[in-house]
């Protein structure tokens, strides 16, 4: 298997996975090759999900020489997938990859840097939201490269969930994550399954993941 399940998340320990996020870590390592690489994460992430929350289901199928069994996946075709823009884009589309037919909807949410800091770090500021309503057979994937103090997906889950219809299963889904975040999503959001590359050590006085891989917006679209 190569998801490990730990205290607080479930973590992906696929040796292509963990090589990915390598590349992604280095310093030297350039926006178009981030991009990329976030994409083949993405792709490499929803091939364990299916494995591991999916399952299949027989059928029957005729070969060129005869009839057989088959399988296919089941509720492959009943998933939303949620971008939290902007740097969960290329995330996104190595996931469409293995979810070619999911529906998707963005969220832009991301740090106040004009507020003052509390005890959670920055406030969140919802910029935009196009979430189509989940139904009840769905499995909601959210993902973001980054999760840090958590406030970002906090708000971001608040906003998927506050509507009449509960979704078959929520997933947080991110490359890299801080134990502060973890902590912070398992309390509030108990019911949500976490998915993640990577728990790091810890975040520093500014609320940036270390070891990290610096900010994945800014340097998958060469921004500072």
């Amino acid at each position: 298997m190569s998801l490990e399940e730990r205290d607080q998340a479930t973590v992906v320990t696929h040796a292509l996975a963990q090589q990915t996020l390598t590349e992604l870590r280095r310093v030297e390592t350039d926006p178009t090759e981030f991009r990329e690489q976030l994409i083949e994460l993405g792709r490499i992430c929803g091939m364990e999900l299916i494995d591991d929350y999916f399952g299949t289901t027989p059928v029957e199928i005729e070969t060129p020489l005869t009839e057989t069994t088959g399988v296919e996946i089941a509720g492959r075709d009943d998933v939303l997938l949620v971008s939290v823009l902007r740097a969960a884009l290329p995330f996104v589309e190595g996931l469409v990859d293995v979810f070619p037919t999911a529906r998707q909807g963005v969220i832009s949410a991301s740090r106040d840097e004009s507020a003052e800091r509390d005890e959670d770090g920055l406030p969140i500021a919802v910029d935009y939201v196009s979430l189509p309503e989940p139904s009840e057979d769905e499995t909601v994937i959210v993902a973001d490269p980054m999760l840090a103090t958590g406030s970002t997906l906090s708000a971001v889950l608040t906003e998927l969930l506050s509507g009449e219809t509960t979704p078959e299963s929520v997933i947080v889904l991110a490359a890299v994550s801080a134990p502060e975040g973890l902590e912070r999503l398992v309390s509030a959001f108990p019911d949500v399954e976490l998915v993640t590359v990577a728990i790091d050590e810890k975040l520093n006085e500014e609320s940036f993941i270390v070891p990290g891989l610096g900010d994945a917006g800014d340097r998958a679209f060469r921004t500072a």
